[in-house]
């Protein structure tokens, strides 16, 4: 069975790359498309989706905003299970810091070059609310292209979804980006911040091996 993998928000699949998925899983990548000016999420969305083959049973997982989009994906082709990592299960359960962007509308202002690799201000960004403290964080930032940056966090402010409850959700405890606080998740890794599934690899490791293990 196939187990189609987004990642976060400008992250490569490197911040995966220590996870061990159990072998009855064939893992497919999807690459981020960049949005075209003035393309709605739902186009967006649909895009992303016509590269997941739907005549066979397969499932989803997506970390960060990769956990938004696939829980997008699955609306329009339902998976036989759909996982997320750091992320959460609706708009209920985004932090006080996010909600200020969707209330103020103030992402959709924001000016490109802030987002560019060379931009302070998006380095300080990144440094603060994504794990502070260690020193290889930027190495999984590798998609870089100023508005496709400014299109993701206008699109996660403004997200709007209910609770899926088939849906499996794998928080970290120390999480600045999502805070625990808000949601209910269904595994927890202790000590885990936002770069968990490379900070703690075995942790989330053994928790897909429980949650795909018994899949054909």
């Amino acid at each position: 069975m196939k187990l189609y993998v987004v990642s976060g928000l400008g992250a490569d699949f490197k911040v995966l790359d220590k996870l061990k998925f159990p072998e009855n899983l064939e893992v497919v990548f999807l690459e981020w498309l960049i949005p075209v000016r003035n393309e709605s999420f739902k186009d967006y969305i649909s895009r992303m989706a016509d590269r997941v083959d739907a005549t066979e049973t397969f499932c989803l997982l997506g970390y960060s905003f990769g956990g938004i989009v696939v829980q997008e994906i699955n609306k329009l082709k339902p998976a036989q299970k759909t996982v997320i990592l750091a992320s959460i299960k609706s708009h209920h359960e985004k932090s006080r810091f996010i909600k200020l962007g969707e209330r103020t509308g103030l992402p959709k202002y924001l000016p490109e070059r802030i987002f560019t690799t060379k931009s302070a201000l998006a380095y300080s960004f990144v440094r603060k609310f994504f794990d502070p403290q260690n020193p290889r964080l930027m190495q999984y930032f590798n998609v870089r292209e100023p508005y496709y940056l400014k299109w993701c966090i206008e699109k996660i402010s403004g997200w709007k979804s209910e609770e899926c409850p088939d849906v499996v959700q794998i928080m970290g405890d120390r999480d600045i980006v999502f805070p625990i606080k808000y949601s209910k998740p269904d595994y927890i890794i202790k000590n885990g911040t936002h770069l968990f599934p490379a900070t703690k690899p075995h942790e989330t490791s053994e928790i897909l091996a429980k949650v795909f293990g018994k899949m054909a």
